[in-house]
């Protein structure tokens, strides 16, 4: 997946342009946001071509893998249609991609009592692991056990 504002780099969260990245967490306002500004030619078809198209032929690759659309079904439902019309069922597209993975983060987020368990749980696997370790490097050492 190419960057959205310079679709020649790949996409990446040290891009520094605003928009040329998007997130699972981002709200979908901002997701549709970064996809109705991404960089495309001058041309209005919607056509699959990596070396003239490169910022449509990204789109086209994440519409494909967010809907399951072949390049060819693409080209065959926005025939005629123009990049203004493509873009934003682009972002819609990855909006609903990502909507499950961002219900269930939130609504873990928001369980307190769950995260403090998993905190508990881990915080006691990281103490018997330590304990392990630092009673070997007693013996080693020399130095009396605890």
């Amino acid at each position: 997946i190419m960057s959205l504002s310079s679709p020649e780099n790949k996409m990446s969260k040290s891009d520094k342009a605003s928009g040329g990245c998007v997130y699972i967490m981002q709200e979908p306002d901002e997701i549709m946001r970064c996809f109705k500004r991404a960089v495309t030619d001058s041309d209005t078809v919607v056509r699959y071509d990596v070396e003239n198209k490169p910022g449509i032929s990204n789109l086209m690759q994440i519409y494909s893998v967010a809907t399951g659309e072949s390049f060819d079904q693409i080209e065959a439902e926005f025939e005629g249609k123009g990049y203004g019309e493509f873009k934003p069922k682009v972002g819609e597209a990855v909006v609903e991609m990502f909507r499950p993975f961002r219900e269930d983060a939130n609504r873990l987020l928001a369980d307190k009592s769950y995260l403090e368990s998993i905190y508990r749980e881990g915080a006691e696997k990281a103490s018997q692991a330590a304990g392990k370790t630092l009673r070997k490097v007693y013996k080693k050492v020399g130095f009396v056990a605890r």
